[in-house]
């Protein structure tokens, strides 16, 4: 639903991720929530393995990030059970930039906080599959 909205620049601590369909072979375009530490951004697919971009790059890990930063390619990996996996919930879940608390109200009831946005991410970040994409720039 945001895909037309931030097609021209994503907000801060969003961007586009381009996958590889995993049965067409074609480019897949997805808005997300990415949240970039150094040369790292940290993502989650919050429905888990039900997630169309997660099977696409469980199938091919290869992919694109677009950020209000520039374009970079990366390989993803899935983050449950690594030693990574506490830096990522940290980044991932205490970062709050103005655009969420709008996201907040699509998602919750009542008004948006920022310890009620980092509530929302940590439900994402451990009922979902965090992943972190190392970046080279594209």
């Amino acid at each position: 639903m945001q895909l037309p909205f931030f097609a021209l620049r994503p907000p801060t601590g969003y961007g586009f991720i381009t996958t590889t369909g995993r049965r067409t072979g074609r480019a897949r375009r997805r808005c997300i929530r990415a949240i970039r530490r150094g040369d790292k951004a940290y993502l989650v697919a919050i429905k888990g393995a039900r997630t169309g971009w997660l099977k696409n790059i469980r199938a091919n890990p290869d992919g694109r990030l677009q950020a209000p930063a520039g374009t970079y390619v990366g390989v993803a990996q899935e983050l449950r059970g690594t030693a990574e996996e506490q830096e990522a919930m940290e980044a991932y879940c205490e970062t709050v930039n103005r655009f969420e608390y709008l996201e907040y109200t699509m998602w919750r009831k009542g008004r948006p906080t920022p310890s009620k946005i980092k509530e929302l991410y940590r439900t994402w970040f451990n009922d979902g599959m965090p992943l972190v994409v190392e970046l080279d720039a594209g």
